[in-house]
């Protein structure tokens, strides 16, 4: 087999794991790393469909994906920093309410 055709089965292998990821555990922390683990397997794909096609269309697409994930993760982590300064708990189920109350 080609070693380039294998790199599609590998991101499919990755993105299955990351959503079981998302899906099954409950950390806030896991959550984000399993979002990360989808966006990699796609540029994993990228990088095969643009290594076989021979053009850069995908690695130029890459890179804005790369930026969008550190994005998503320096948001998602001073969002699980914040809730859990307040509500001294990393597992979103058990926060029953976002908005502070006066009493």
């Amino acid at each position: 087999m080609n070693p380039v055709m294998s790199l599609p089965v590998l991101a499919v292998v990755l993105f299955c794991i990351g959503l079981m990821i998302v899906l099954f555990k409950k950390n806030t922390i896991i959550i984000l790393i399993g979002l990360e683990l989808m966006l990699n397997s796609a540029n994993i794909n990228l990088i095969a469909f643009s290594s076989y096609r021979a053009d850069t269309d995908g690695q130029l697409l890459i890179l804005f994906i790369l930026i969008v994930a550190v994005c998503e993760a320096a948001v998602g982590l001073a969002i699980a920093l914040r809730v859990y300064k307040f509500y001294h708990t990393s597992v979103p189920g058990d926060i029953s309410e976002l908005k502070e109350t006066n009493s």
